[in-house]
């Protein structure tokens, strides 16, 4: 039984342990094996680069830019989507940018701060400096660059398509919100609970000024519980009417397909006949990632916090999106068994995240949130050493959960600590 007068600077010193192991090992199970990539820029945003490349990756390959959630590292994130598996199989690349704690305490990508979300500056160029390095060292194809990202990972995948449109062919916001959303902690709160209904010309005047760029803009594809209370699904809407407005297709009338059970699928098709925007809207779902975990057919991926079994595999369905072939993934694995009356969709199971997991919020906690400073004061370079946090502190929220209690349920749901009652 865990010693229950253990002190914090334990439990921090257990977490951080604990998540340096599994990200030197790239997880475990999901046959992930990330690899650390330093000196791929100025890094003003001072996030880290784990990559994943098949050793036969092919030339010309696509290449998927992952974001995880608050609370969780690359090497989670990629074992719980099962990118590294799929790309495997499927022949493409993986990066994975991962935030620091000295950046943000919950892990959060800061997709609220303005030094960090406008082209060239912050978190948004260290990103893009890491595709570059992808791009310059392996055989990547640059028309095939993709980005996808859960909550606060999902709201940065916004700002990525953004800042730097003429950079992804597509992209994938999952639990996520428009670019645009909110600035600073307090309206990020206002917006992941009561966003704004704003008019699709408003949304997308947000993205034509974030940068230059007036050429063909991304793809895009939108995921949402729908019984999501973290970001409610509202978000989905306000983040589908910004695109709808980039494709010139506000006013068009919306297509809905054939899905499985349980997910309401919608598409909004260009000119061409192309779908340039979709939406999938998952019922009875909460906070997280919808998957079908396993190996092999249409599984991916496992379960755990924020990564939730609903019969329904976003990873595949993604992919398709963007144009890249599952039919290899699809095919049955003989070594690979499964119930033959298992459900598509349980509801019970997407309902709430695993037992004890911690309440992930995608914006800091609020006993870290400082007056605005500028981005070179609050991110360290490589030549600098740790991060100097000012003085000033809010008072705390109480939507918001102190450093402590997160860690606590974290270890917890970890299965690394008691509850107390053991």
């Amino acid at each position: 039984m865990p010693n229950p007068k253990i002190d914090l600077s334990a439990l921090v010193r257990l977490q951080r342990r604990r998540r340096e192991a599994v990200a030197r090992a790239g997880g475990t199970g999901g046959g992930s094996a990330l690899t650390e990539v330093t000196g791929f820029g100025s890094n003003p945003g001072a996030l880290r680069m784990m990559v994943h490349v098949p050793a036969d990756l092919p030339r010309g390959a696509p290449l998927v830019v992952a974001l995880h959630g608050c609370t969780q590292n690359a090497a989670a994130y990629d074992e719980g989507c099962g990118w590294s598996s799929l790309a495997d199989r499927l022949g493409f690349a993986v990066l994975l940018p991962e935030q620091q704690r000295t950046n943000n305490h919950s892990l959060c990508f800061n997709w609220f701060e303005p030094g960090d979300i406008a082209r060239g500056t912050g978190e948004a160029l260290s990103i893009r400096q890491m595709v570059a390095q992808m791009l310059e060292t392996h055989a990547i194809d640059p028309a095939r660059v993709f980005v996808t990202g859960l909550s606060a990972g999902g709201a940065m995948t916004a700002v990525m398509l953004a800042t730097y449109p003429e950079v992804f062919a597509g992209g994938a916001i999952i639990a996520g919100l428009p670019y645009g959303a909110g600035l600073g902690v307090a309206e990020a709160l206002r917006a992941m609970s009561r966003p704004p209904s704003l008019g699709a010309a408003e949304r997308g005047a947000a993205v034509r000024a974030a940068s230059p760029h007036r050429g063909a803009w991304p793809r895009v594809s939108v995921w949402h519980g729908g019984a999501d209370t973290t970001v409610v699904p509202n978000n989905a809407e306000e983040s589908v009417k910004q695109w709808l407005d980039l494709h010139g297709l506000a006013a068009a009338r919306p297509v809905t397909e054939a899905a499985a059970p349980g997910d309401t699928h919608l598409t909004w098709r260009g000119p061409g006949g192309r779908v340039m925007v979709e939406s999938h809207r998952i019922a009875g779902m909460a906070h997280g990632v919808p998957l079908r975990p396993g190996e092999g057919g249409d599984r991916a991926g496992a379960a755990g916090a924020y990564m939730l079994d609903v019969g329904i595999s976003s990873s595949h369905a993604i992919l398709g999106f963007w144009g890249i072939d599952t039919a290899a993934a699809a095919r049955p694995q003989p070594a690979q068994s499964h119930p033959l009356e298992e459900p598509a969709f349980r509801p019970e199971a997407a309902a709430a995240s695993p037992a004890g997991a911690p309440a992930e919020q995608p914006y800091p906690s609020r006993a870290k949130v400082f007056p605005p400073a500028p981005i070179q004061a609050r991110r360290p370079t490589p030549s600098q050493g740790p991060v100097t946090r000012m003085s000033g502190q809010a008072e705390a929220d109480p939507l918001l959960s102190g450093p402590g209690a997160t860690i606590v349920r974290a270890l917890r749901a970890a299965g690394l600590m008691g509850t107390g009652r053991d």
